[in-house]
């Protein structure tokens, strides 16, 4: 059976992980016949967004505890992930990828990424194993692996950060997969485009369904 590491970044879309497409990733997963473990770096967040009215909250909250909140306590911090037992790591959108997980949300193309994450990917990466990115999570990928092929789907400011960092954007419509088989990297769209919550849920079952193919 093929097991996913699926990497959090809090709970929320505007400053952790994006609900729907974590929620739909794991389903996804698991109606491919997989299953997963849920991780997260055990960190301050950047800052709380008040979702209702989009406002900064004064109050300072972990990563890996908002994340517990979708994955219902069954989580482990990031350092505790060895790549080596997986077949493959997905990392679920939301600005969390953009704020927590790496700057892109402040530097743009002249972002950093979290450490740890960084050596958990490319070691991954150097394994052999697949790796998915959803939404605004690929510019991680940009960023980390040179000369890929990916896709954030069709915003140009977005798409010539990735191209200007090394790697090659693909221009994807909603529920499409950009497939690098070479490199093993796998991404969509989701909410990067307009669309609803069964738009993401073909998005997430497309990209489970094209990683399991290459694994």
């Amino acid at each position: 059976m093929k097991k996913f590491a699926v990497i959090l970044s809090g709970c929320g879309v505007y400053d952790g992980s994006e609900i729907h497409e974590a929620t739909l990733a794991l389903l996804a997963i698991k109606k491919q016949g997989a299953t997963y473990d849920i991780f997260a770096p055990d960190m301050p967040q950047h800052h709380v967004i008040n979702h209702l009215t989009g406002e900064v909250m004064s109050e300072t909250r972990n990563v890996l505890v908002e994340s517990a909140r979708i994955a219902r306590g069954k989580i482990a911090p990031l350092d505790k992930l060895n790549p080596a037992l997986y077949d493959a790591l997905m990392l679920p959108g939301g600005f969390g990828a953009a704020k927590n997980l790496s700057s892109y949300a402040f530097d743009g193309s002249a972002m950093t990424v979290n450490p740890l994450l960084k050596e958990k990917l490319t070691e991954a990466h150097n394994l052999g194993k697949v790796i998915g990115a959803l939404c605004i999570a690929p510019v991680i990928l940009a960023h980390i692996f040179d000369g890929i092929k990916l896709t954030i789907g069709t915003d140009t400011g977005t798409a010539a950060d990735i191209n200007s960092m090394g790697a090659r954007h693909i221009d994807t419509p909603s529920g499409g997969v950009a497939c690098d088989k070479e490199n093993k990297i796998f991404t969509t769209p989701c909410y990067m485009l307009d669309g609803d919550i069964a738009r993401v849920a073909e998005s997430c079952e497309n990209i489970v369904k094209a990683m399991m193919e290459v694994m």
